[in-house]
């Protein structure tokens, strides 16, 4: 009996070590089986043993199983994709009018720098050339990464990192313009360049699609502009004409008036270089330097505002532009996704001139890609000269 004890207290904890036991002691471990004390713990010890050591067979359906739910879980998401709505080709267009323009903004000061030092376009001891992207400021103040606050780490990318140089902007950019921005690298630079800008020396060259055809196709345009508030549920300020001369009585001539005491003066030269669509690619040679000028004179005095200016294509409202069923559907746009698109107003050409030292510096700069598309889409040509890969 003391032997049936000791093997009963084994086989609760292994019963294959009390199956060997029985094998090695013969007859006496069988009437020990036969004990009524400890049957009952082989079959419990049996019984646990069996849940702990799951078989092969078990082992493969549960492996099936994962399979089979992997495999279902796949066609879901095959069938959700076949159902889900397909996206209309106005809503595409919606999309890539953001890519297009929202690629740079808020982005780290860094890639930006990255970005600008890829596409310099010019550089020498005195000034630097470089393609502003759309939506950057040059200037801190708009909430998002500007221009001159990368500055430090573009000079750097340039000229090594133990450079002590600084770069200036000089002529700026609205935030919504593309091109050629002009950087001194120092303030004897900038004096010297602004100086140059006051006598009509520095020569920019733009080009916009407007909304319209101007007449005539060619011209000078010399209205100086005044900035006024805009009263209204949205009270706000833009620049207006401030013409010095009006209709006389008759209506056959007009009169000199006296110029507002706060206008400056406004001089923009233009050609139209291609028409279709309703819609005109114009080059754009400001002679002044006035704030918006030039969506002033290409808005208010030829009425052919730019495209994409939703600020000066209302005057007493702040509303997205508003485009004819012809220019929306060569577009691929709705009217109520009209505020998507962009300032189509580029700076395409920087020259500064001279010495006796130093031939004319001259810089042109390529169309960003929602330019050309629109281009293509209203079915504008370029000149011949300026046929070029991007």
């Amino acid at each position: 009996m003391n032997t049936c004890r000791t093997i009963a207290e084994i086989c609760t904890n292994d019963w294959r070590y009390v199956w060997n036991s029985l094998v090695f002691h013969g007859k006496t471990r069988i009437n020990c089986l036969t004990s009524t004390e400890v049957s009952p713990f082989l079959k419990r010890t049996h019984a646990t043993a069996s849940k702990q050591v799951p078989d092969a067979d078990s082992d493969k359906k549960s492996r099936l199983r994962a399979v089979d739910l992997a495999r279902k879980i796949q066609q879901e998401k095959i069938k959700a994709k076949a159902t889900k709505p397909a996206v209309s080709a106005r809503e595409k267009r919606v999309v890539e009018l953001k890519q297009f323009t929202q690629q740079l903004q808020n982005v780290h000061p860094n890639v930006l720098a990255k970005h600008l030092y890829k596409t310099l376009l010019f550089q020498n001891q005195d000034v630097v050339v470089i393609n502003k992207p759309y939506g950057v400021p040059v200037q801190d103040g708009s909430g998002v990464t500007s221009i001159s606050s990368v500055l430090p780490v573009l000079i750097k990318m340039m000229d090594g990192m133990k450079s002590k140089s600084i770069l200036h902007p000089c002529l700026g950019l609205e935030k919504e313009m593309t091109g050629t921005l002009l950087l001194a690298r120092s303030e004897e630079v900038v004096d010297h360049i602004l100086n140059l800008h006051r006598n009509h020396q520095v020569k920019r060259k733009y080009w916009v699609i407007t909304v319209g055809v101007p007449v005539p196709s060619e011209g000078v345009i010399d209205i100086p502009i005044i900035e006024r508030e805009v009263t209204g549920p949205q009270p706000h300020f833009k620049m207006a004409l401030s013409p010095v001369y009006r209709m006389n009585d008759t209506g056959e001539g007009v009169t000199r008036i006296r110029a507002h005491r706060q206008a400056h003066g406004a001089v923009t030269k233009y050609r139209v270089l291609d028409s279709s669509s309703g819609c005109s690619l114009v080059e754009i040679q400001p002679l002044t330097g006035g704030k918006h000028q030039i969506r002033v004179h290409m808005a208010s005095a030829l009425s052919c505002p730019i495209l994409g200016d939703h600020k000066y294509s209302h005057w007493g409202k702040l509303a997205p532009q508003k485009l004819s069923e012809r220019v929306l559907g060569r577009l691929g746009l709705e009217q109520s996704k009209t505020r998507y698109l962009p300032l189509h107003l580029h700076a395409r050409q920087l020259t500064l001139p001279g010495n006796n030292s130093q031939p004319d510096i001259s810089v042109s700069c390529l169309l960003p890609k929602y330019f050309i598309n629109s281009l293509h889409r209203l079915q504008l040509m370029l000149p011949t000269e300026e046929k070029k890969p991007e």
